[in-house]
């Protein structure tokens, strides 16, 4: 007899609904990662936004209880382990621990190699891979307990497939993405599956000056398939589906959010 893992926490007649689950979303205070918890929280999901601005983040939890959904600020910069642990500690101990982790939170620099410094490239390590890394291996190990899982890393399309002067961010989400795989192959087996969503060119307060130039909404009308940029709600969708149990037997994958970008030549 072939056993079915952990399957008492699956919920087929409502695979979308995440009622009775908490999420960690970190990055949350504005743009794709608010877009994210947004999603979660209005399918079911207690959700910490994580963040460094107190103010920026308070502001997001009103926006969401606003529109139903139940969510909580949890200050900390995921480079700061000692800060990442206690408050990662305080959720599980509110909570009864972390169901979805939501690795959003990444820093980006543009620049050509001579350019960019030992500091600079170690803060993107630090932000984009280190800091996921460190918060998948304390989250995970309340999964281990349980049973049950999600993990979605926040990747980008610059981790398959790279650009000049860029190359230290494509290092980091490479490697998050490559993370991810090896996470999947690790968790799997306590019911925590991993998974990575890989946004494509996003109008983003972050991109706001790429966005307002008409030459680069130009090339990106011939580049994508979709013929235009995403909005941040766009990459909702993705992640809500991999963290319900409609996706219960989907780990190690990267879905690419992207208008087409990766098929389209």
């Amino acid at each position: 007899m072939i056993e079915v893992m952990n399957s008492e926490h699956l919920s087929p007649d409502s695979p979308f609904s995440l009622s009775g689950r908490t999420a960690l979303v970190t990055g949350a205070g504005h743009g794709m990662g608010l877009e994210i918890a947004k999603a979660l929280a209005g399918a079911g999901a207690f959700v910490y936004l994580n963040g460094r601005m107190p103010d920026v983040l308070e502001q997001a939890v009103t926006e969401i209880g606003e529109n139903g959904g139940v969510s909580a600020a949890t200050v900390f910069d995921v480079m700061d382990d000692a800060a990442m642990s206690a408050a990662v500690a305080d959720i599980e101990q509110a909570r009864g621990g972390i169901d979805i982790l939501v690795n959003n939170a990444g820093l980006r620099d543009r620049r050509e190699l001579q350019d960019l410094d030992a500091p600079a490239v170690r803060a993107m390590l630090e932000t984009n891979l280190t800091g996921p890394f460190m918060l998948c291996r304390q989250v995970s190990r309340g999964m281990r307990e349980k049973g049950f899982g999600r993990i979605i890393n926040i990747t980008s399309i610059a981790g398959p497939i790279a650009r000049a002067g860029d190359a230290a961010y494509t290092a980091s989400k490479g490697g998050l993405e490559a993370l991810t795989r090896a996470l999947a192959a690790e968790l799997g087996p306590q019911g925590i599956t991993v998974n990575a969503v890989a946004p494509g060119y996003f109008a983003t307060e972050t991109n706001r000056e790429m966005v307002d130039d008409a030459e680069v909404a130009e090339w990106l009308a011939k580049r994508t398939s979709l013929g235009r940029w995403g909005q941040p709600h766009e990459i909702a969708g993705a992640v809500l589906f991999l963290a319900s149990d409609a996706a219960s037997y989907i780990t190690g994958q990267m879905i690419a959010v992207d208008g087409g970008y990766l098929s389209h030549f």
